[in-house]
């Protein structure tokens, strides 16, 4: 008999399921679906969405929207959420991923483009020339397009943080994941106050329009550790903040504490607005890339988003 997950009890009344059904949710169909894959196969490109195991992926497939995941899918870091392999010698970059993902941009018809990477300890700039490569090239190929960038830490370093903020991307993002207290466990090799440091950073460089992070929930934290980190992150700088349920993406990572209310979520959103933040996303599916564009013109435009 197979073994069931470890799951926290279902919160909400009357469920006899094992996941509340906020969790539950109905399977996009459609051509665009199948387009999506075959635009991303034919240009051998990789996906945070297909590789981390985002619970919103058939549905960004099915609008013809993707988070690139360049550099590889080996990471040099093994964080206990993270569903991407990890490795101490990953491959070396490929110099023609740049362009490939420029086309992929292109075929997609993407208007706002997110580019992420794995961790990438083992390169002199970790990554960073390779990243600005990548934003040159889709501004080259789809002028008229934005760029977000969901980077490591780079362990800190001003000058990788330079290299990327110099391609002058539309959105930095650097997720602090987690609140202070289960930072430990839950990040490899990455620190919350450093997280803190490389944001501070990025706004006082002043050189991309909005800052972003995003927080996981459902690791074991309380309300009062979440409104801390929210106030963190504004302290730091952060314009634009996400907070999305934590789901195990494999049995080998760390377990769900618990299922966050929907009412929870909108509670912190509206603490983040309270503090003057006018681009808090909060839900049970939200992740630091779902309905990126949608935020994005919300916060070109000047708008307060409501999620």
């Amino acid at each position: 008999m197979k073994k069931l997950n470890i799951l926290p009890e279902n919160p909400e009344k009357g469920s006899k399921g094992r996941f509340p059904s906020w969790l539950h949710r109905k399977l996009p169909r459609g051509s665009e679906l199948s387009e999506t894959n075959a635009i991303l196969r034919k240009h051998h490109l990789n996906t945070v969405c297909e590789e981390a195991k985002c619970p919103n992926r058939l549905e960004c497939y099915s609008n013809k929207t993707a988070t690139f995941l360049a550099l590889g899918k080996e990471c040099t870091r093994a964080c206990g959420f993270c569903d991407i392999d990890f490795s101490k010698h990953p491959k070396p970059p490929e110099k023609d991923e740049p362009l490939r993902i420029a086309q992929s941009v292109k075929a997609l018809g993407l208007q706002h483009v997110v580019i992420t990477m794995v961790a990438r300890d083992d390169l002199a700039d970790q990554g960073a020339t390779h990243i600005a490569e990548i934003i040159h090239a889709i501004r080259k190929e789809n002028p008229s397009a934005t760029t977000e960038v969901l980077t490591s830490d780079f362990s800190g370093e001003e000058k990788p943080l330079d290299i990327v903020l110099n391609a002058k991307p539309e959105i930095f993002n650097h997720n602090i994941e987690t609140v202070r207290r289960l930072s430990p466990r839950v990040r490899h090799r990455a620190t919350y106050e450093r997280t803190l440091k490389v944001l501070a950073y990025v706004k006082g460089q002043n050189k991309v329009p909005f800052v972003k992070s995003g927080i996981m929930v459902g690791l074991g934290e309380t309300d009062e550790e979440v409104e801390e980190t929210i106030r963190d992150l504004y302290a730091a700088g952060c314009e634009i903040i996400t907070i999305g349920q934590y789901l195990q993406p494999n049995r080998n990572k760390l377990l769900v504490k618990a299922f966050v209310t929907p009412e929870q979520f909108k509670r912190y959103e509206q603490y983040g607005q309270s503090l003057g933040i006018k681009y808090m996303y909060s839900g049970p599916f939200v992740r630091s890339s779902y309905n990126a564009a949608l935020l994005k013109d919300h916060a070109f435009k000047g708008e307060t988003f409501h999620g």
